[in-house]
C-alpha cells in the first residue's frame, strides 16, 4: 500500500486539531449572544478545550503506547466526531463548556497518536522528515482557515455550524485510519497500566494549565488560584515520586537521558511561548487598532500560513543539507528576526504591506523550528515509547504556550495602551518585541540538540 493515503489521513487529523482549535474564536459573539453567556464566562469555551488537551496528553501518549496506535486515534476521531454533534445541539452555556472539554479530551488523545504513527509508519530519516513536514503544513492551513471557515460559516449557517463541520470530517479520518492503518500488535500482558500516575500526573499537569488560564483573569492571589497551585504542586510531586517507584511508570525515567527529547521539549516550550502566542497579538492589532472585520481578519491570516506551511517544508530540506541543530538556529534566527521587523511595522495608520516582511521571515523560522522540534523529539526513540516521548513534547508545547501568553497578556497590560508616539497601542508592540527576545533567547536550547539525532 502506498505510503502517501496514510499520511493523507494522519495530515487531516493534524487539520481538525488545528481547525477546532482557532475556528471557534470567531463564532465567540454569537455564541455568547445565543447562549446567554456571560462576559466573564465566555472565555471558557475556549478555555475548557486547551485545560483538558494539555492536561491529557500524557495520558494520550502513554494510552497509544499501551493500547495501540490505531485503536487510540480511531478513538479519538470518534470522540471528536461524537462531541462535535453534540456542541452543535447544546442549550445551555454548561453543556457547550462540557462538550469542548471532551473535545479537548480528544485533542490529547489524537495528537500523541497521530505523531506516534508517523514515528513508527516511516523510518528515521528523509522518509520520516517528510511526513513531519506534511504533517506540519497541514497545521498551519488550519490555524489559519479555522478563523476563515469560521467566519464564513457563522456568517451563513449560525455558530452551530463551526461544530456541526467536524463531524463528518472526523468520522471520516476515523474510518479511513482503522483501514489505512497498520493492526495494533495484540497486547502481551508483560507492560501494565500505570494508573496512579496516570492520575496524579494527569491530575497534577491539569491543574497547572486551570492555573496559567485563569489567574490571569480572576488574580494570582485569588482563592481559586492559590488553591489549584497548591493541589498542582501536590499532584505533580506525588506523580513524581510514583514514576520513580512504578515498575511501568506512564513516563519512564530513561526518557530524561535522552539528550534529543529533552531538548526538543525546552525548545517546544519555547516555541510556543513566543511563536504561537503571536496570532493573539495580531488578532488585537487587526481587529481592535485597523478596525477588521472578523472575516477580513480571517484573510489577513492566509499570508502568514501560506509562508509557515511553506517554512516546513524549507525546514525539511535544510535538515538533510545542514543538519536539524543548525536548521534549529537559522530558524529561530529568522523568527527572531521577523517578530523585531513586525513590531516596528505595528503603526496605527500603516498598511498591511508594511507587516509583510516581518510576517514573511517570521514565517518562515516558524514552520522550519515545527519541522525540526518534531523531527528530534522522535529521533533515537524506541517505537515502544514514541506515543509518551510525543506527549512529553506536546505537553511542554501546552505548558509552554500557557506560560507564555499569560506572561505577554500582563507585560501589555502593564505597558499600557495608549503610547506617545502615535503608533499602535504600546502594550501590543511591547508584547510582540518580547517575543522576539523569547525567540533569541531559544538559540541557545538547540545546543542541547546533537548533531545527528539518531540516539540518546
Amino acid at each position: 500500500m502506498s505510503a502517501r493515503l496514510p499520511l493523507l489521513v494522519l495530515a487531516l487529523a493534524q487539520l481538525v486539531i488545528a481547525l477546532d482549535y482557532n475556528i471557534v474564536y470567531v463564532a465567540l459573539p454569537d455564541i455568547g449572544a445565543g447562549l446567554g453567556f456571560s462576559e466573564h464566562d465566555l472565555q471558557w469555551v475556549v478555555s475548557a478545550y486547551v485545560v483538558t488537551t494539555g492536561g491529557f496528553l500524557l495520558l494520550g501518549g502513554r494510552a497509544a503506547d499501551l493500547l495501540g496506535r490505531r485503536r487510540t486515534f480511531v478513538t479519538a476521531a470518534l470522540i471528536y466526531a461524537g462531541s462535535s454533534l453534540v456542541g452543535g445541539f447544546a442549550q445551555t452555556p454548561g453543556a457547550l463548556v462540557a462538550v469542548r472539554a471532551v473535545q479537548g479530551i480528544g485533542g490529547s488523545l489524537l495528537f500523541p497518536a497521530t505523531l506516534s504513527l508517523i514515528n513508527t509508519i516511516y523510518a528515521e530519516g528523509p522518509d520520516r522528515n517528510r511526513a513531519l513536514a506534511v504533517w506540519g503544513a497541514a497545521g498551519a492551513g488550519g490555524l489559519c482557515f479555522g478563523s476563515l471557515l469560521g467566519g464564513l460559516l457563522v456568517e451563513g449557517s449560525g455558530w452551530p455550524s463551526v461544530f456541526f463541520v467536524n463531524v463528518p470530517v472526523a468520522a471520516a479520518i476515523a474510518w479511513a485510519g482503522r483501514v489505512l492503518f497498520p493492526a495494533d500488535a495484540p497486547r502481551t500482558g508483560a507492560r501494565g497500566f500505570d494508573m496512579t500516575g496516570a492520575l496524579t500526573g494527569t491530575g497534577g499537569i491539569t491543574l497547572l494549565v486551570f492555573l496559567l488560564v485563569h489567574a490571569p483573569e480572576a488574580g494570582w492571589t485569588s482563592p481559586s488560584a492559590l488553591v489549584s497551585a497548591v493541589l498542582s504542586l501536590t499532584l505533580l510531586a506525588l506523580f513524581a515520586l510514583v514514576e520513580t517507584r512504578s515498575r511501568d511508570p506512564l513516563v519512564p525515567i530513561r526518557l530524561f537521558r535522552h539528550r534529543g527529547l529533552v531538548g526538543a521539549m525546552a525548545v517546544t516550550a519555547v516555541y510556543s511561548a513566543t511563536f504561537s502566542s503571536l496570532p493573539y497579538f495580531l488578532t488585537l492589532y487587526f481587529q481592535t487598532v485597523r478596525g477588521y472585520s472578523a472575516f477580513a481578519t480571517g484573510l489577513a491570516f492566509l499570508v502568514p500560513a501560506v509562508v509557515v506551511a511553506a517554512g516546513t517544508q524549507v525546514g525539511e530540506r535544510a535538515v538533510a543539507v545542514v543538519g536539524v541543530r543548525r536548521m534549529l538556529v537559522g530558524g529561530m534566527a529568522l523568527g527572531a528576526a521577523g517578530a523585531a521587523a513586525l513590531g516596528l511595522a505595528l503603526t496605527e495608520h500603516g498598511s498591511y504591506p508594511l507587516l509583510l516582511p516581518g510576517i514573511v521571515l517570521l514565517g518562515l523560522g516558524q514552520g522550519a523550528v515545527w519541522t525540526g522540534m518534531w523531527i528530534t523529539a522522535a529521533a533515537g526513540v524506541e517505537p515502544d515509547d514514541q506515543g509518551v516521548a510525543s506527549g512529553l513534547a506536546s505537553t511542554s508545547l501546552q505548558v509552554g504556550g500557557a506560560v507564555g501568553l499569560a506572561v505577554l497578556v500582563a507585560l501589555a497590560g502593564a505597558v499600557g495602551p495608549h503610547p506617545a508616539d502615535g503608533t499602535a497601542p504600546a502594550g501590543i508592540r511591547a508584547a510582540v518585541f518580547a517575543i522576539a527576545a523569547g525567540i533569541a533567547c531559544g538559540v541557545p536550547l538547540t545546543l542541547a540538540v546533537r548533531r545527528t539525532t539518531t540516539g540518546p
